[in-house]
């Protein structure tokens, strides 16, 4: 068993077809129960993200489970299996931990060094563990993966290049209107990006804020939760939102729905309204699919900023020495996981050999037994005693340097002519092995980096 991914990201993929691919949270479940359908499929976590979609399989054949997690996206997304294979990418056994240890440290993302994919891998493992679909391998390749993101945020100064999405959009729109304190901003969507907006609207020195959300609930515990009495907040019912955007300076959106849900209709009839016509307004658009019509970037007086235009901020890279040293911490922590996993896997093996040397003891002891049936309990101990003494030290040198060679690149093939020259069966190692004990058998197989023709 390895780790397969499939993914498609900003990297690879421009934004029309990111929307396509996009899978919200509602729909996880649904493809999360699909994809663990498949015969090849044994666990599954599913990284979706405003700029990524990212699947993360335990599979017991390569093509095979390739084969079935393409054909899901595709039906997902609608798209074409030979359009779809142009803009994904795929990694395999050590090259999916390291792609996924480097998402975490935000190395991949849009934002060098953002912190809010720690969060989105949370959310993805919590989800996946909610509906059973992560056993030992996902749990540990999560856990290890947001251990390193925090190591790298502590350690590095790579954060200092920009937080999030958020606050390079954010960066632009204080550029257009002239600074963002006492600004009045509209916050669309409550969710998870709407809460680090409210966040970064506060810092930056805003003096109201409005949230507009499709549930009112939510809407209004997100207003609620603004603490600083400089800053007036309010919740507003989504059918209210051309009222907000006529006193607005600046709309963030991040929705999350599936097409547009701010038409050029509405940004119209709200230019309209206000009471000045020379007074800009900025569109922060970080929905994925796009929440904003793209028609709206073309009304006088509106700049929109939307995922695909802030992929080309210059803002969205890290100084080269904290990448840099980001990347080494990646390096250092990949090597240690994948000489744990090595080990764990060779464990089952020594710990069956000993089982069977244990077995053969007792049964010779009890021939010996029958044989010399005069002797007393003192000399029956000592025999005893010598004859497990003398297996233990044959095997603690194989065993003990078996463990050391399995840390090592191509160490499960020791533990392999281990099974063979002791003759144990896998069988006989499965049966001493439980599931957090162990790894897939061939996570040592070099990684697959395939971006053309992988499906074929």
């Amino acid at each position: 068993m390895s780790v397969l991914l499939l993914g498609i990201s900003h990297r690879s993929a421009p934004v029309s077809v990111l929307e396509r691919v996009a899978i919200s949270d509602t729909e996880r479940p649904k493809l999360t129960d699909k994809i663990m359908s498949s015969s090849h499929v044994s666990e599954v976590m599913i990284v979706s993200t405003c700029n990524r979609v990212e699947i993360y399989a335990v599979v017991d054949a390569f093509h095979g489970a390739l084969t079935d997690l393409g054909a899901l996206l595709s039906t997902h997304s609608g798209l074409e299996l030979g359009e779809l294979t142009k803009h994904a990418y795929v990694r395999y056994s050590e090259a999916a931990a390291e792609h996924l240890f480097a998402v975490a440290s935000g190395l991949d993302s849009m934002v060098i060094g953002e912190q809010q994919i720690l969060g989105q891998i949370r959310a993805a493992y919590a989800a996946s563990d909610a509906q059973q679909a992560s056993g030992r391998v996902v749990h540990e390749l999560a856990q290890q993966a947001l251990r390193i993101g925090k190591k790298v945020h502590s350690e590095t100064g790579i954060d200092a290049a920009g937080a999030s999405v958020v606050s390079v959009a954010l960066d632009r729109a204080s550029d257009v209107v002239g600074g963002l304190t006492g600004k009045t901003a509209v916050v669309l969507g409550a969710g998870s990006m709407g809460g680090l907006s409210v966040a970064h609207l506060i810092r930056s020195g805003v003096g109201r804020v409005v949230v507009v959300n499709r549930t009112a609930a939510r809407a209004q515990h997100l207003a609620a939760s603004v603490t600083d009495g400089s800053v007036v907040a309010e919740s507003r019912p989504f059918d209210e939102l051309g009222d907000a955007l006529a006193d607005a300076d600046i709309l963030v959106t991040c929705t999350g729905a599936v097409g547009a849900v701010v038409t050029i209709a509405d940004v119209h009839r709200a230019l309209a309204r206000r009471d000045t016509t020379d007074r800009p307004l900025v569109i922060c658009d970080l929905g994925l699919p796009r929440d904003v019509e793209h028609a709206v970037s073309g009304l006088p007086g509106v700049t929109v900023w939307d995922m695909e235009t802030l992929q080309h901020d210059p803002a969205a890279g890290a100084a080269a020495s904290d990448e840099r040293a980001a990347r080494e911490i990646v390096a250092t922590e990949l090597s240690a996981y994948l000489a744990g996993q090595r080990l764990a896997e060779v464990t089952p093996t020594v710990t069956a050999l000993r089982q069977r040397a244990a077995e053969v003891v007792e049964s010779e002891l009890m021939r010996l037994e029958s044989r010399l049936p005069g002797l007393d309990d003192p000399q029956r101990d000592e025999v005893a005693r010598t004859v497990r003494r003398v297996v233990d030290k044959l095997l603690h040198a194989p065993t003990v340097r078996v463990k050391q060679l399995a840390s090592t690149p191509g160490g499960d093939s020791y533990a392999e002519a281990l099974r063979e020259l002791f003759e144990l069966s896998p069988n006989t190692v499965q049966a001493v092995a439980s599931p957090m004990e162990v790894l897939a058998d061939d996570f040592t197989v070099e990684g697959a980096d395939v971006e053309k023709g992988f499906l074929g």
